[in-house]
């Protein structure tokens, strides 16, 4: 891979420490980077020269990272990544309101950084051919089977109507109570723990098959979302 095919990725970041550390550990996966201090700096720089990726703190001088966020989404549909060390629901949900793609928490590991930097490139740059030619995910509702990469899954129908519920809307994160009303037929009182048991055990049939994929991700304060690279629902 040369300097000019390695995926550009613009950091927005007003703390230099933290900043650098993101630099060092992308750099080091292979990929170019640029750093902006300022918000108000960051839409002209993405219009004169376009990354693959944008790390957008939430907190900047000049222009506050929901506002940049706002701003890039009238013109462009690149990845954004919200940097925050505020995990109050509401801006969270704003956040997604206004079309942020994922979110990191202060503190955070930079390896997790780069995994998930890699994870939704991967998401973004594959064209819908090269999305059904890769489906590694195949669940198939008339005969009740699932398999991963030609492996077939034993699920639970708890397991398989989660699995089916996660998988059909990549990166959508469900509420705990929106997956509990996907997974019983006859109303039956579970509580927020069921959900959290399911996940567990699914996670964990997964990853027997794959444990480099990180199949379902929590999402502090809101719930779970399907995070492998690609799937097919029959």
């Amino acid at each position: 891979m040369t300097e000019f095919t390695m995926p550009l990725i613009l950091i927005v970041e007003d703390e230099p420490k933290i900043a650098q550390l993101m630099i060092d550990y992308l750099q080091a996966a292979n990929y170019r980077t640029q750093h902006l201090a300022r918000g108000d700096e960051a839409v002209a720089f993405v219009k004169h020269t376009p990354p693959d990726l944008v790390l957008l703190d939430l907190m900047l001088p000049g222009l506050d990272g929901l506002s940049v966020c706002r701003e890039l989404r009238r013109f462009s549909d690149l990845p954004i990544v919200m940097v925050t060390a505020k995990i109050e629901e509401i801006d969270r949900l704003l956040g997604l309101e206004i079309g942020a793609d994922d979110y990191i928490c202060k503190p955070f590991s930079p390896r997790e950084v780069v995994a998930r930097v890699k994870t939704i490139l991967r998401r973004c740059q594959r064209s819908p051919e090269e999305t059904e030619s890769a489906s590694l995910l195949r669940v198939d509702e008339a005969r009740f089977q699932a398999s991963w990469a030609g492996k077939a899954l034993d699920l639970t129908p708890a397991e398989f109507r989660l699995l089916k519920t996660l998988a059909q809307e990549p990166g959508k994160v469900f509420s705990r109570e929106q997956l509990l009303n996907h997974l019983y037929d006859d109303y039956r009182v579970v509580t927020d723990r069921t959900i959290d048991s399911h996940i567990k055990n699914l996670r964990r049939k997964l990853e027997a098959l794959d444990a480099d994929q990180p199949f379902i991700r929590a999402v502090y304060g809101m719930g779970y979302r399907w995070e492998a690279d690609a799937c097919r629902l029959i």
